[in-house]
């Protein structure tokens, strides 16, 4: 009766854990809508509530800490327990960054609403964060689902946000060659489609570690990525 006891307290502590997770996720998946939407409409507003609500994933982070290391001394799991405890606070680290993108992109956005339009960056923009959005939430789905393909599949699909920002990384740098008084606005629209592009980088650290919390496994290969923007030169009649 008593062990009975011990397991029915572990999986509740151990279901608390998930549940801040969850939360979690559904708060940065907002974050994510949210400040995609602020950019676009040029909606500051909307953007000071991406900036507050911050605080509120942070909190979330520093509870899946704290139940992390009570489950730890209490409770001392093994196997796949253990490993589901272990990636917790990873997770929720993953998840705090990519909340503090969302609200860098939100910041941003303030300058950007009085700013000339670039082209069609922010539609891109807002179709990156499209992308990242539903990995978040397909690799949190895999996380409570325990389900490994799924989350090598979000993996792989990092890949394409990396290439967007390719496509707009040069787009850009053609408009500030073209025009000198697009400099400023670009700039902001650079910075803020590499932190969409990290957010998918932390989405694809979740995914990791959801295929070693299932498989006690580490993957081997290393992640593919297509982000070409630290090596990119374009030739100054390129615009031409």
């Amino acid at each position: 009766m008593e062990q009975e006891h011990i397991v029915k307290s572990f999986d509740e502590d151990l279901n608390n854990i998930e549940n801040l997770i969850i939360e979690m996720g559904g708060l940065v998946e907002k974050q994510i809508s949210d400040a995609a939407t602020a950019l676009t409409r040029r909606d500051v507003e909307l953007a000071d509530a991406v900036i507050a609500a911050d605080k509120r994933i942070d909190s979330l982070e520093a509870e899946i800490d704290v139940a992390v290391v009570h489950i730890l001394a209490k409770r001392q799991p093994m196997a796949q327990d253990l490993r589901a405890v272990v990636v917790a606070p990873k997770i929720g680290s993953n998840l705090e960054r990519i909340g503090d993108y969302s609200k860098n992109i939100a910041k941003r956005t303030s300058v950007l609403a009085k700013a000339q339009r670039i082209g069609s960056a922010t539609s891109t923009i807002q179709r990156m964060c499209e992308m990242v959005q539903h990995m978040v939430k397909d690799v949190l789905d895999a996380y409570v689902s325990r389900n490994q393909e799924q989350a090598s599949d979000v993996r792989l699909r990092d890949e394409d946000v990396d290439q967007m920002h390719n496509t707009l990384f040069r787009e850009l740098l053609t408009y500030m060659m073209e025009d000198p008084r697009a400099i400023t606005p670009c700039m902001h629209l650079l910075f803020i489609a590499k932190n969409v592009e990290r957010m998918g980088d932390h989405t694809t650290s979740i995914a990791e570690q959801v295929h070693y919390m299932v498989s006690g496994e580490i993957f081997d290969e290393e992640r593919p990525k297509s982000d070409a923007t630290s090596t990119t030169f374009i030739e100054p009649d390129a615009a031409e």
